[in-house]
This record gives C-alpha cells, structure tokens and sequence, in this order.
C-alpha cells in the first residue's frame, strides 16, 4: 500500500492543546475505500515516520536503527570504513538502492520529496542526546539536502550487492522491437530488471542481449522468457548467480571528470573483469564476478581517498 495522506494538524493540536505526545505504530494505515487496516510493505516503518515528520512540519526525523549511521562502505568489508557526519538525499538514495541496508529506499524517497531532514542513529544511543549528525559527537549520520553539505566529496561511499543474478540471450534478432518483445513479459510477471548490456551486431542480424535480475527472481526470469522463446527468437538462454554489483556514489561526480576512468583502472590492475556498466549522474556500477566483490570494494574505497578520512 501507499501512503495518500496524513491529518498532521490534529496531532498538533493535540499537542499545543492538551500537551499529548503521539505514540504511532508504524507500517500500516486505514484503507479510504474499506476502512480496514492495511499495511506498508517493504520499508514501512521508516517511511511512516518520515510521512509523519513531513505532515506535523518537524525540524528532523531520528530514525533508530541497529547502526549508528551511513558508513562509507561496509566495516565488514573494509574496517577502515568511517561513518559519515552528513550525505545528499540523492547519494543515500543510491546507496539505498545499491546495496546499503541503512536505510528503505521509499523513505528516503518520500524525505527527499518533502524535504524531511531525516537523523539515522543507533538504537542503542542514548536518546536523550540532542545531535545535529555531528560525526566528531558520534551522534549518527544526517540525510539533507547538498547544500547543507559544506565540501562535497567526489566519491561518498562503495556499495555493493550479491543478490543479483545475470541473464544473457544470445543470437536475439537485431531489429525494433525485439527489446519490448524481452522486458514486457517481464514487467508483467513484476520482475524488475536492473542493468541492460546489448553487444553491437557484427553481421547486422543478430546480437546478443545481457541484463540483470534479483537472484531470487532468476527462475521466474528464465521462465517466462522460456515461453517467450516463439515471439523473441534467440538462440540460447543463459543465467547465473555468480555475479555482484559494486558502486561508486558521490555527487562531487558531477564536476569532476574521469572517475569512471580511475575505476576501471583500478580494477583492472587487480584483474578484476567488468562483465556490465551503469551509470547516472552520481554513481558508476560495475557487474564482476562475485569472487572479486570484496577486493573491488577495497580497491576503490582506497582509491577514493575514504580510507584516510
């Protein structure tokens, strides 16, 4: 479900009038058409108190989660990962959506839209502590917008993902059309496709086409696309899972030219095949073999300056 609307003034007023402080359980609402309890979904809770915080006005939303905010990449991976004082709307979104567990991307979305300033601290954190996300305070990381942010980083954060799954069709007909033909039947079975590779046609016939999927997608995918095999016309279907998604985020990559050069550099020095590339205007993903995410992740958040900061 999606959220329509919340009535902000009255829990205002209710604040102003009686000094009744709301305690609001999260993830669901009242259906208009049945006035029935239904629930959010996937990122529920989060985005419930960044909707309420949108409604009553508030100055900033503290989300209390099991960390104590947005790290540069996963201390797991890298323990010279930093946890940082602030980041863009527009860099956690794509952390969000490449991999970082922090924070559901809808929330920040919704934050984003409505201009929330949303806090991430630890549950564990004592409460009572004001925190402006001042890292030196440790009190957590502040989602806003970048002009908050006094010095941009180039690069922000390494993100990365294992649960992607590849999907290759080979000898697709190199024609219009044979695209709508392979991701329709897709969107109609609710299967999200992320990045899209088509080979340049050596013949002028004939190319093959690469995407990728939610692993757990990947028997669906094949599937659908097996029964699509009449209309699409390509000559073998390949899938596999041993692949992963590595990410470079920062809005300082819109000033700053050969990033994605210093990259792939790095990555190839260290033999690191590229199988796939995405990009947007602040961030640079690469598809590589699963066996190498975490060498990758280290290589570029070094190569990015995070480590010394």
């Amino acid at each position: 479900a999606r959220i329509l609307e919340i009535d902000g003034a009255d829990l205002i007023n209710r604040f102003r009038e009686r000094k009744e402080v709301a305690v609001i359980a999260g993830f669901q609402g009242i259906n208009p058409q049945t006035g029935r309890i239904t629930t959010l979904g996937r990122g529920g809770s989060d985005t419930s108190a960044v909707a309420i915080a949108a409604a009553i006005h508030a100055d900033r939303c503290d989300i209390y989660t099991d960390v104590d905010g947005v790290y540069t990449t996963d201390p797991r991976v890298v323990p010279k990962a930093h946890r940082l004082a602030k980041i863009s709307y527009e860099e956690m979104l794509e952390m969000a959506s490449q991999g970082a567990k922090v924070l559901q991307t809808r929330s920040v979305e919704l934050a984003m839209q409505k201009g929330v300033r949303v806090l991430v601290r630890s549950s564990f954190a004592a409460p009572g502590l004001a925190g402006k996300g001042d890292a030196a305070n440790g009190l957590g990381t502040l989602v806003c917008h970048e002009d908050e942010i006094v010095e941009q980083n180039v690069v922000s954060g390494i993100a990365y993902a294992r649960d992607e799954a590849k999907v290759t069709l080979l000898k697709v007909a190199d024609k219009p059309g044979v695209a709508a033909q392979v991701f329709c039947p897709l969107a109609e079975a609710n299967i999200n496709v992320d990045m899209i590779v088509q080979n340049v046609s050596d013949d002028g016939r004939h190319t093959d086409l690469t995407f990728t999927v939610q692993s757990a997608d990947l028997d669906r995918a094949l599937e659908v696309l097996r029964k699509a095999k009449d209309s699409i016309g390509y000559l073998d279907l390949r899938g596999s899972t041993d692949i992963a998604k590595v990410s470079a985020i920062g809005v300082g990559m819109r000033s700053h030219a050969g990033v994605a050069a210093q990259m792939f550099s790095a990555l190839a020095e260290k033999g690191i095949n590229i199988e796939a590339i995405s990009t947007s205007e602040i961030k640079i993903s690469v598809l590589i073999d699963a066996a190498y995410a975490e060498l990758a992740v280290r290589t570029l958040h070094s190569l990015f300056g995070l480590d010394s900061r």
